[in-house]
């Protein structure tokens, strides 16, 4: 009896996780219990093809089981831009992960948070951005003082093989960092700049255990597993960042004038705004705590997706020398010098543009994407979501669409050009995401990236080092850094 019994209950449990709790949602891979849909992705390498292959098998939207909770994945251009575009405030909200309070101290930052303090922090970061001159000429001159730091050191190594990303590293250090503190790290802040790249490099690193693979996916089964958890990493990555932050603040605090209408960078717009709700009665929606938050955000983001895109499209030139080939005949019929490119010359280079646009679709940086949840009922092709149902757009999917780019694992700028040479709008190329998540600093890392590759390419001819190309392989679920480039540069221009 007892044995049937506990048969009979383990019948129950199996009809409930593999066909009652999925009865209601859109038709996708079957989810094992406790750990879901983990293993495909956490198999293939990099994660996304696991995302690829259900696409084909079950259409455009489709359920992934992140351990017990369903998302919706939507895989096509064509959905994303029906939900996250057309519909963008049902899907505006992010799912809350268990882990964020823990390394954020609460609700904080633009990254992970919802509602009024998420819309109010993104407002404010944008339009101060856009004070400082983002996407006009004072920007520009801030980032072209970077490209001349850089040539200066590639300069000091003409001629034999040097490492190229950690000069493209301590660009867009600079960048970010001009922008948020209003400083950029000369030679007496080269160690606090050598401690925050090792920051960067422990992060790149660490989360990439099974552990944390597992952790992400099913945190009652990871737990269990040997190694750090998520929180101590986060614990270990966080901390020295945070005293970074907090110590840039307090000096800024001391010496801010709260009577001056203009700011320098955007701590110190912040801290004028903060003394302004504070006079109002106001102490929670401009806190300490979530300038500390913003700072962590705006830095690693606006680090980490430029420093690794300038390395990747690097790396495919090296993989492709035709390519640079191109780059350069254009270059010389263009420009015809070594001055400075500007974004005013950007209409002038197509080709190079298109290789810009290739480098992201094909590097392809953020494989998972940050899970969206809908903020009421919904309906997504035919089938009705629930309000706080996770939704995924899926964007490596539509990158490496076979209808849009075919063959889309070769490299090959010129599907971006059309048949009169100029450079062809592609609506799919969504590698800042789409709808109201849309990546806060997409036009900062464009501007950087035209201006830093085209200034490049121009002075130098980029050959590879005596170790051949870089490796073009992605092997972490979560995103796809590029490996260490050695190349041997040359001036084009005597």
């Amino acid at each position: 009896m007892i044995l049937l019994l506990i048969l009979f209950s383990l019948s129950l449990w199996l009809f409930y996780e593999l066909y009652w709790k999925r009865r209601n949602y859109p038709a996708g891979p079957m989810p094992l219990p406790f750990i879901g849909n983990m293993l495909p992705v956490i198999k293939e390498k990099p994660g996304y093809e696991a995302f690829r292959k259900w696409t084909k098998e079950f259409g455009d939207v489709y359920t992934f089981w992140l351990g017990s909770k369903p998302c919706v994945v939507i895989s096509s251009y064509k959905r994303m831009k029906e939900t996250f575009v057309l519909d963008g405030d049902t899907y505006a909200d992010k799912i809350h992960q268990p882990f964020q309070d823990q390394f954020r101290g609460g609700n904080y930052g633009v990254i992970d948070t919802n509602g009024h303090v998420w819309s109010t922090h993104r407002r404010f970061a944008l339009s101060t951005f856009r004070d400082f001159g983002l996407g006009k000429d004072l920007m520009q001159e801030k980032i072209l003082i970077e490209v001349e730091e850089a040539f200066k050191k590639f300069d000091e190594k003409l001629g034999v093989e040097q490492e190229i990303p950690g000069v493209f590293y301590n660009a867009s250090a600079n960048v970010i960092n001009q922008l948020i503190f209003g400083y950029r790290f000369d030679a007496s802040k080269q160690e606090e700049l050598k401690k925050l790249k090792a920051l960067m490099e422990f992060q790149e690193t660490a989360f990439t255990t099974l552990k944390v693979h597992v952790q992400f996916f099913a945190p009652s089964i990871g737990k269990w597993l040997p190694g750090k958890s998520v929180e101590e990493l986060l614990a270990e990555f966080t901390v020295d960042f945070y005293k970074f932050f907090d110590k840039q603040i307090e000096e800024h605090r001391s010496k801010i004038d709260f009577d001056s209408e203009e700011s320098v960078d955007y701590a110190e717009a912040y801290l004028k705004e903060q003394y302004k709700k504070e006079s109002e009665g106001d102490y929670e929606l401009f806190s300490s705590k979530q300038l500390s938050n913003m700072c962590f955000d705006l830095w690693l983001a606006g680090l980490f997706t430029t420093h690794t895109t300038l390395t990747w499209i690097t790396a495919y030139v090296l993989n492709n020398p035709e390519v640079q080939k191109k780059i350069h005949k254009e270059l010389d019929e263009a420009i015809g010098s070594d001055r400075l490119i500007t974004t005013a010359d950007k209409s002038k280079l197509p080709y190079l543009n298109a290789v810009i646009n290739e480098s992201q679709r094909c590097a392809n940086i953020t494989p998972f994407n940050q899970i969206h949840c809908t903020t009421k009922d919904t309906v997504i092709n035919g089938i009705t979501v629930k309000k706080g149902t996770g939704v995924v757009p899926q964007i490596s999917t539509v990158l490496l669409n076979e209808k849009v780019f075919p063959d889309p694992y070769t490299f090959n700028p010129d599907r971006f050009i059309d048949g009169n040479g100029k450079l062809k709008k592609v609506e799919e190329l969504v590698p800042f995401s789409v709808g109201k998540r849309q990546c806060l600093g997409e036009g900062l890392a464009k501007m950087e990236m035209f201006l830093f590759i085209s200034n490049f390419f121009n002075r130098y001819e980029v050959t590879q080092s005596s170790a051949g190309p870089p490796s073009l392989l992605k092997e972490t679920m979560f995103n796809a850094t590029a490996r260490k480039i050695d190349a041997i540069l040359r001036k084009r221009h005597v």
